[in-house]
């Protein structure tokens, strides 16, 4: 027997909503702001089937290219074997919250722009790239403040 491959099909889970979160929606999220150009994550929310985007968009994010009374619209990137299409979709408010993924780049450019005016009037050179994790330290460690420890496993008790 094979399956159908309908819409929401293999969904359960994925807009399925989370633990003590049913019912109806906060008021928040009829009252955010969106304009175009903002940067939003798609995330399906099944509590609302109106404007529901297809599954392929959940977790997506995109960028507004238009907004209207009760949705917004999208543009995500979409990989098609080889290449990447440019799709727009149009999605209601509920299945649509603000992104965070700019807010540690937004956070890093202010604080480079106050490191720079700084090294700028001390007349130094600063370097401003992230630099990956180093690897830790070397050190010893000696057997006299750490004496070796036996691990044996607990011995079986009955209870009875």
């Amino acid at each position: 027997m094979g399956h159908s491959g309908g819409l929401r099909s293999g969904t359960r889970s994925s807009f399925a909503r989370d633990f003590r979160r049913h019912g109806t929606l906060p008021m928040s999220t009829y009252l955010k702001q969106y304009r175009v150009g903002d940067i939003v994550d798609i995330v399906v929310n099944g509590a609302v089937q109106k404007g529901m985007p297809h599954k392929v968009y959940h977790g997506r994010t995109g960028v507004v290219y238009n907004v209207t009374k009760s949705a917004v619209g999208v543009i995500v990137y979409k990989r098609v074997r080889y290449r990447y299409i440019e799709k727009r979709i149009n999605v209601r408010i509920e299945h649509v919250r603000h992104s965070r993924s700019r807010e540690d780049f937004l956070r890093r450019v202010k604080e480079n722009a106050i490191k720079r005016r700084e090294a700028k009037e001390q007349g130094v050179h600063v370097h401003l790239k992230r630099q990956p994790a180093q690897p830790r330290e070397a050190h010893v460690i000696s057997p006299a403040e750490n004496p070796p420890q036996t691990i044996t496993p607990v011995p079986y008790e009955d209870h009875l």
